[in-house]
């Protein structure tokens, strides 16, 4: 009878485990168990597996080994999050999508799919013509333009239906009260793919070379469409409501309208844009950055992406278990902001001391300023949003986001190639990691007046227990 009991005070105990020491943990429910919920998120996965290929290796790959000007590059890798602001409209568009099978956000999801599988299976073969590499060199130059900036496009243009019609999903199938922490563990689970295919991608380049540049973009392509066919089966339900000719209720323009009628909604806007902006202006410079003016190898400077997106989950993480306490969720993002100014310090001063700690050290507390910010403006945004828009309130959240990351490193490439022009490279970088600061400090000001005063903390004594 007592080893009956023991065993079951211990497997309760080790139950309670879950809850307490992995994030999100707790987002499951009877109806969407964490095994589904766990398959549903492998599309974020392709995601973050995708944007290590954008921002991480191959602006790598473009700068330094296929020596094309990094303006050019910053251009390249900003083109898809340029187109961003189809997000919102995504949302809306797979809120209200009429067939005749009963689906709502699975033929966004599969269409997103097929257009990432297109455009990375094509993209290895346009930037060896873009650089004008072996028997391409013969090619007009606009061949190779027209044809990277074509995949890259059509990986920007995938990724966002996918992302935005699969988070709808996901919230879709969660109770109402778990969808925050869904959406969290959606979030979570990009990360974790960022650095699992950041690992992947350091080892596999380890030894440069087109033709195994072309084996690895095309396995990524191969990858993206299995991990989001696995995602999707048998998860959304069909329902016979949906059939072509039903009437919408609002459109798009009526949606948005209501939905801007919000409190401080453009000046919350406002605060997501800058912040976004001055964590993302470095993310195509990072690693040019670290083989350039440090000499760190292909290998090395991708495994900085897996400690960026390390930094992220550890943001991510705390700023959960912190909000879920109650704290204001515009707070914590200003603490993200705090925390952006020394890394990007912690990165200006890696050349002067020529220290690849330092610079690993900057780009961790880039990822975890970066998690607090993210996480604390989409609680945020969620908070506010009435019932009805929350799905259109994710569209505009990440709309605005993508949008200023992409003009964010558009700005960051030109800024730094402006620079070094007169000057030299390592003044070029330092100049646009300097305006990230300036960043910082206006996003501290956006959302001074939208955060709550904080609570004083009451301590009991043993005289009023």
């Amino acid at each position: 009878m007592n080893k009956t009991k023991s065993r079951s005070s211990w497997a309760n105990s080790l139950a309670s485990l879950g809850p307490r020491f992995m994030p999100f943990a707790d987002a499951a429910s009877d109806d969407l168990p964490l095994s589904r919920l766990l398959r549903l998120s492998l599309f974020q996965i392709s995601v973050g597996m995708a944007m290590v290929m954008l921002v991480g290796t191959l602006n790598r790959v473009m700068i330094v080994e296929l020596k094309v000007p990094a303006t050019l590059v910053s251009f390249m890798v900003a083109l898809p999050l340029l187109m961003a602001p189809l997000r919102a409209l995504i949302g809306f568009r797979s809120d209200n999508h009429r067939s005749q099978l009963g689906w709502r956000r699975v033929p966004y999801i599969w269409m997103g799919s097929l257009l990432q599988f297109g455009g990375f299976s094509i993209m290895p073969f346009a930037l060896l013509v873009l650089s004008g590499a072996g028997q391409s060199s013969q090619a007009p130059a606009w061949v190779g333009l027209v044809g990277a900036a074509g995949a890259f496009v059509l990986v920007g243009i995938g990724m966002h239906t996918v992302q935005t019609a699969g988070l709808a999903l996901a919230t879709d199938l969660a109770p109402p009260e778990s969808q925050p922490k869904v959406v969290g563990l959606m979030y979570v689970m990009q990360l974790l793919g960022m650095i699992g295919s950041a690992l992947m991608l350091g080892h596999l380049l380890r030894d440069y070379s087109p033709g195994q540049l072309i084996r690895v973009v095309q396995a990524v392509a191969v990858m993206t469409l299995v991990l989001n066919v696995v995602a999707l089966w048998k998860q959304e339900p069909r329902s016979r409501t949906r059939k072509p000719g039903t009437p919408l209720e609002h459109s798009f323009g009526q949606a948005w309208q209501l939905f801007c009628q919000g409190p401080n909604t453009v000046r919350r806007l406002l605060a997501v844009g800058l912040g976004t902006m001055a964590f993302t202006m470095e993310d195509v410079l990072l690693e040019p950055y670290g083989g350039e003016i440090l000499n760190l190898s292909v290998s090395t400077t991708t495994l900085l992406t897996a400690t960026l997106a390390l930094g992220g989950l550890i943001g991510f993480a705390w700023a959960s278990r912190v909000l879920s306490q109650g704290q204001d969720a515009y707070r914590m993002a200003s603490w993200g902001a705090w925390v952006g100014v020394p890394a990007f310090v912690c990165v200006i001063a890696s050349a002067p001391m020529d220290s690849p700690v330092l610079f690993a050290m900057g780009i961790f507390l880039i990822g975890l300023g970066g998690g607090l910010f993210a996480h604390g403006t989409l609680t945020a945004t969620m908070q506010m949003a009435p019932p009805e828009q929350v799905g259109l309130a994710m569209g505009a959240w990440g709309a605005v986001q993508a949008t200023a990351a992409g003009l964010g490193m558009a700005a960051g490439g030109l800024v730094r190639d402006g620079v070094a022009l007169g000057s030299s490279s390592v003044l070029g970088y330092s100049a646009v990691y300097g305006l990230e600061i300036v960043l910082l400090a206006l996003t501290l000001w956006a959302m001074a007046p939208m955060m709550r005063p904080a609570r004083p903390s009451v301590r009991t004594t043993p005289n009023s227990a």
